[in-house]
């Protein structure tokens, strides 16, 4: 679980750790981890929590020291009142989530299927470099704070799922490609107004089969998506070929116009030399 190793004689355990070792132990005796879950389960719950431990503590300490009272003592008192709570809402957060996914599994025809269909959409910040470079410390935690939390909304508003944030980048999927573009090219078209303070981005977007594991994504799908946001110019969108085709067989079997723009691209990307790149844009 990430935790560091001890001696064989240090005290560094108590009984919490001896009931977290017999829970562990029944969820392998009813079948639930066998010992590839168990590991894979381990981790996961080692990185996430880590990272989690990490900011609240950075937080509680950051409160302390505000405070003008004696850092030691007003720590120890913020985290006697905080951390019940904070339990609290950790499980609560989990237990919504929990829903929200098994409402996912439950719509696909084969929640057991090795992979499933979804839109893939990577946005990347351009400029990032030179402008972290501009930027003291507490402005670029600030200014990425505030990308992450737009974006979020946006994804979060349509039914998408953040997968990760990888510095400047963001990677998430939605069910409908149709809904994954439009995200995108609001995101493009925020990042080209001088007077929103959203940054100017890039994205790609590719649909077909990924393969959901640890609440990550995998697969050619997702490869596809990374390597358009690379190739993409600043304040653009561009669309793999099952991205391009769900659009335009959507609004065929509306028989109405395309909301959309397509234009074909001649690119090469290293390990698909076939691929197809389209760039979308919204008609005027």
């Amino acid at each position: 679980m990430g935790f560091a190793h001890t001696s064989d004689d240090e005290v560094a355990f108590t009984p919490a750790d001896v009931e977290a070792l017999r829970l562990a132990q029944d969820l392998v005796e009813l079948g639930i981890l066998s010992p590839d879950r168990q590991a894979a389960l381990v981790r996961t719950w080692g990185r996430s929590f880590a990272r989690l431990a990490e900011w609240q503590t950075s937080l509680l300490t950051s409160v302390a020291l505000e405070s003008g009272a004696d850092p030691g003592e007003t720590l120890a008192e913020l985290t006697g009142q905080v951390l019940p709570r904070v339990e609290e809402l950790q499980s609560y957060v989990w237990r919504r989530h929990l829903v929200s996914a098994g409402g996912r599994m439950l719509a696909v025809a084969d929640p057991a299927a090795p992979s499933l269909p979804a839109a893939v959409v990577f946005v990347d910040i351009v400029g990032y470099t030179s402008r972290s470079k501009s930027l003291t410390d507490a402005e670029l935690v600030a200014w990425i704070e505030d990308f992450e939390s737009t974006t979020t909304d946006l994804v979060n508003g349509v039914g998408g799922r953040i997968i990760k944030n990888i510095g400047d980048e963001v990677l998430f999927v939605l069910d409908d490609p149709a809904a994954a573009t439009e995200i995108a090219l609001e995101m493009t078209r925020r990042g080209s107004d001088e007077d929103d303070p959203y940054p100017e981005v890039r994205a790609g977007v590719a649909y077909g089969e990924v393969v959901l594991r640890l609440g990550d994504v995998f697969g050619p799908t997702v490869n596809i998506a990374a390597r358009l946001t690379s190739l993409a110019r600043p304040g653009s969108v561009l669309l793999d070929h099952g991205a391009h085709e769900a659009l335009t067989d959507a609004t065929a079997d509306q028989t109405r116009e395309s909301p959309y723009s397509f234009r074909r691209l001649r690119r090469s990307v290293k390990g698909y030399s076939r691929l197809e790149v389209w760039v979308v844009r919204r008609r005027s």
